[in-house]
């Protein structure tokens, strides 16, 4: 495989772990695929073979000291495989917790979804006014609010979509917060 000598898709590296498991991802996970195309950033194609997510993931996870590695819900049934793959190689062990997604209503927050409304001319690009909302709440790091958001709303095991209204609603409350502590500090 690694010398490239047989085409995408032919061949692939498999851990045979319980193959009467009831959870499909424990039965002969891949790790490894061959991809040929396109070449690598890095690596150019010195190499064509490349590891699946549900590989690399703890490894990645453990490598760089995560203690909480926090997914999104279609990687509940993941968890068993991550887990089994960390203990396997005697690494350090992050936790996985799964949660629901919090998405807001008319707006695209996914960065591949982002990506493919660039790369496909849907968008003008990445400073196209449709792209604004989720390009400034990145730059003025409105994240905290997003998690502030989803704490009001509690960790739901379901994806749910706030109102945009909502999201307005806690930037003015920050907003407003931040100024009457300015003006508390300014009239001292």
């Amino acid at each position: 495989m690694r010398r490239g000598e047989f085409p995408d898709g032919t061949r692939v590296l498999r851990a045979k772990i319980d193959m009467a498991s009831g959870n499909m991802n424990m039965r002969d996970p891949v790790m490894y695929r061959i991809l040929h195309e396109p070449p690598h950033h890095r690596t150019s194609d010195k190499w064509c073979i490349y590891p699946m997510y549900d590989f690399r993931h703890g490894q990645c996870d453990s490598i760089e000291g995560i203690s909480h590695s926090l997914c999104s819900l279609e990687y509940e049934d993941h968890r068993p495989l991550y887990e089994w793959f960390l203990k396997a190689l005697e690494i350090y062990e992050p936790r996985q917790i799964e949660f629901g997604k919090l998405l807001l209503n008319y707006t695209v927050l996914s960065k591949r979804k982002l990506i493919r409304l660039v790369r496909e001319g849907v968008v003008s690009g990445w400073d196209d006014p449709r792209n604004a909302l989720a390009l400034r709440l990145a730059r003025r790091a409105i994240h905290p609010l997003l998690s502030s958001i989803r704490r009001a709303q509690r960790y739901r095991k379901k994806d749910s979509v706030v109102d945009i209204a909502l999201l307005e609603h806690c930037i003015r409350e920050d907003l407003n917060k931040h100024a009457l502590r300015k003006m508390a500090v300014q009239t001292r």
